[in-house]
């Protein structure tokens, strides 16, 4: 399998809104690799490896995430994936 990594910078109303928790969630479910966590300027980072269509597919999900979050923008940076995650997790 090809495995791509993308960084994802998701602005809006995303913290405190179990963004993360949930992505975390959505991510294991799709086989990704990686991190979510929460930056000093209110944004949402997410570092994600896997194949392109696992991307494509947690990338579409961030657009809404979960119920209470509003999802203004998100940035995709495409990455070389180095295998160094094994899981997907939150991190503080």
């Amino acid at each position: 399998m090809d495995k791509k990594r993308w960084k994802m910078t998701i602005s809006g109303k995303v913290q405190g809104v179990y963004y993360r928790a949930s992505t975390e969630e959505e991510a294991r479910r799709l086989g990704l690799c990686g991190y979510a966590r929460n930056l000093p300027d209110g944004r949402v980072e997410v570092i994600a490896e896997g194949s392109p269509e696992e991307l494509r597919q947690l990338h579409q999900w961030c657009q809404e995430g979960p119920p209470a979050a509003k999802v203004t923008d998100i940035e995709v940076e495409e990455q070389r994936a180095n295998g160094e995650f094994h899981n997907f997790g939150v991190r503080y």
